[in-house]
Parts: C-alpha cells; sequence; structure tokens
C-alpha cells in the first residue's frame, strides 16, 4: 500500500492516472488526500507535469474542467511497480485528442470507481484505489472477450459480521450511448464467459465432468456483474433496466443468472443515498431493492 503522507503521494496519483486513465484535479484530490486543501493536489499534478509523467487538458464546457491523464513515460514508469504489477490498461490513452473523446465515459467511470472507494471509507470496509482495474480482458472464444469497464476487488469489514468477505465485481457504466437492447446482449456474453472452457491447441477436449471453466483460472468464484446507469433521466433508466430484465429472460433459469448476482442501478441513486443503500436492482427481478454486498439474489 502507497503512504500518502511518507512521500507515497505523488506515486499515487500517477499509478491512479496511469491505471484509470485519466481524471479531473477533484477526481485526483478525493482519491490521495480529501481531508487537506485541494491546491495541494493542484501543486502535486503540475509537479508531475513538470517532470513529463503526466499532461493535462482543458475540457471547454463544465467550467473549463481540467483532465489529467498519464504521459507514455508516466505510464512505462508505473507499469515498474510492484503494486502495478498486472494492471497495466489494455488500452493506455496518451493523447490528448483521443483524452478529449474519450473523456465523457472514462471519467463516468472514474466517478463511479470514486463512489465505492468514499463508500468504503465511510463503512471502515477495504476498497484501495488501485483495487479497481479498468478494462481487463476475458476471452470467451472465437476472437470474442468480455472486457468490462473495471473489476474491482472490495473486501467487507467487521462492522458487517463476516470476517472481511472478499467480493469481485465486474462493473458495467452506461451513459446511454447505446440504445437498450444493445446493453441488454451484454449478459449472455457474460453468461458464456461463465460457461467458456478453452481449447488448448494439441491438447484432446476434456471429457465432460473434466471442463474448468476458464474464469477459476482468475477467481475463487466468478465475479458479481454491476450495472451503474447514468446519462439519462429515470424514464431512460426504467427502460435500460426493461431491457435488461428482457435480456435475462432470454438466458437459462438455472446457472448463470442461479449462481451470479447481476445488479443495476442508477449512478443519481448510488451518489445520493450511498452504494451501500438497498438501491440496487437484481436484473431478472428489478422490482427488489437490494444490498450489492449480499451473498446471492437467485432467481426460484
Amino acid at each position: 500500500m502507497i503512504d500518502v503522507d511518507a512521500g507515497g503521494g505523488d506515486r499515487l496519483a500517477l499509478a491512479v492516472l496511469a491505471q484509470y486513465r485519466m481524471a479531473t484535479t477533484e477526481q485526483v484530490h478525493r482519491v490521495l488526500a480529501p481531508s487537506v486543501r485541494i491546491e495541494q493536489t493542484r501543486r502535486r499534478l503540475a509537479r508531475l507535469r513538470a517532470e513529463g509523467l503526466v499532461d493535462r487538458i482543458t475540457l471547454p464546457q463544465a467550467g473549463r474542467t481540467r483532465v489529467w491523464f498519464p504521459t507514455s513515460y508516466g505510464v512505462q514508469l508505473a507499469s515498474e511497480w510492484p503494486e502495478m504489477r498486472g494492471h497495466r490498461p489494455s488500452r493506455t490513452v496518451s493523447d490528448p485528442t483521443a483524452v478529449r473523446l474519450k473523456a465523457g465515459h472514462t471519467l463516468t467511470v472514474t466517478e463511479t470507481a470514486l463512489a465505492f472507494l468514499e463508500d468504503a471509507r465511510r463503512r471502515g470496509d477495504l476498497f484501495r484505489p488501485l483495487d479497481w482495474i479498468p478494462e481487463v480482458h476475458h476471452p470467451i472464444g472465437s476472437g470474442e472477450a468480455v472486457i468490462p469497464d473495471a473489476l474491482m476487488y472490495y473486501r467487507r469489514g467487521p462492522a458487517d459480521g463476516d470476517n472481511g468477505v472478499m467480493l469481485r465485481a465486474f462493473v458495467e457504466v452506461d451513459r446511454a450511448t447505446m440504445g437498450p437492447e444493445r446493453l441488454a446482449a451484454k449478459l449472455p456474453a457474460y453468461e458464456r464467459l461463465y460457461r467458456y472452457v478453452p481449447t488448448i491447441p494439441g491438447r484432446r477436449r476434456p471429457s465432460i465432468g473434466q471442463e474448468l471453466e476458464d474464469w477459476r483460472w482468475r477467481y475463487p468464484l466468478f465475479p458479481r456483474v454491476l450495472f451503474v446507469l447514468d446519462g439519462t433521466g429515470p424514464a431512460g433508466i426504467e427502460n435500460r433496466i426493461t431491457a435488461l430484465r428482457a435480456g435475462a429472460g432470454q438466458l437459462a433459469p438455472s446457472g448463470f443468472l442461479h449462481d451470479v448476482p447481476v445488479l443495476a442501478a442508477s449512478l443519481a441513486d448510488l451518489l445520493h443515498h450511498g452504494l451501500s443503500a438497498p438501491v440496487w436492482r437484481p436484473v431478472h427481478d428489478p422490482d427488489q431493492r437490494v444490498h450489492w454486498t449480499r451473498s446471492a439474489y437467485r432467481q426460484t
């Protein structure tokens, strides 16, 4: 763990930008040291920029917000650190034009990460900034892959009475830039990942009962799937949840949805009520309102 107070603030700031791809000044400040004046974060970022490790653009809208991102040199340096091992982004963004074009979605993903981080701090749970890993590639065969917006590692605190259970989640952040049906199409892709057994060239295909799904090499349990919806008003959110419910209805009643919690919530509700409030809705039964940390939300 990087100790910000012991001089690790610059290192953590660069690591977060390298992993998250970009963040506003305020977002970096909320990660590093929300209890101190934001001028300290501004000076830190300016120092990293002078050293050629990060750069920035200014968005013309939203009060000319400054968006920070790592340079290629910054990404190369950060990827060599032990805490970043295996976390290197699959698609680094170090070009100002690319940052501007990707800012809307990526900054919303960063805001979602911060919502989990700040809620964990309030609850005493263990969720560090680098426990949020964007765009981890998961093959599902035929050259296709599932690439969630983020993979999250989150350990519940002793206040929950479960001795610090580790939770893992695939997080999909939707800003209504695709139609509801395309959003719902992510569900069968996750089901394919749940069932996917890779075929290794030159090796005989395992017989029934000997298959080992690819995800089991990475996780002891399949991560839950969390859809965070933004970019529309309440009616648009309901349309998207209705589409997810219809998509869930196309899946087998046993198997994936029986074993894996798949939940949806609006980002507005999460920011207003908190991540651990019962604002999450199981996609197979969205009339429920549940906590995302519950162990199961099985169909009956």
